[in-house]
């Protein structure tokens, strides 16, 4: 089970991520764009993914951890239930968001 812990954590270890708030809520940033924010609903993060088709493919494998409100509908954006991810699994979908967001020459290896 992941924590807002471990998503601060997480998240500050990715290159040139910043936390500030957002909509009164936590968030990390990578040159300036949001790529991860805690969400109102406790326990929840809000994830940038490529494309609507690439979240629903999370909606779709794993409902218990995936969900989406009216709000986020029409963008490529996803809910995230913290305590239905493990650390790694929760690790992995921010690397997958920072990398949707951050500019190409800190994605170079």
């Amino acid at each position: 089970m992941a924590t807002e812990d471990d998503l601060r954590r997480l998240a500050l270890g990715l290159a040139s991520v910043t936390e500030r708030p957002c909509y009164g809520t936590p968030a990390f940033y990578v040159a300036g764009k949001i790529f991860a924010r805690v969400h109102e609903q406790p326990g929840v993060v809000v994830l940038w993914r490529e494309s609507r088709e690439e979240r629903q493919v999370l909606l779709e494998s794993e409902p218990e951890a995936f969900f989406l409100t009216d709000h986020y509908r029409d963008s490529a954006l996803v809910l995230a239930r913290l305590a239905r991810l493990d650390e790694d699994e929760l690790a992995e979908l921010l690397t997958e968001s920072w990398e949707t967001r951050a500019p190409a020459r800190l994605r170079r290896p």
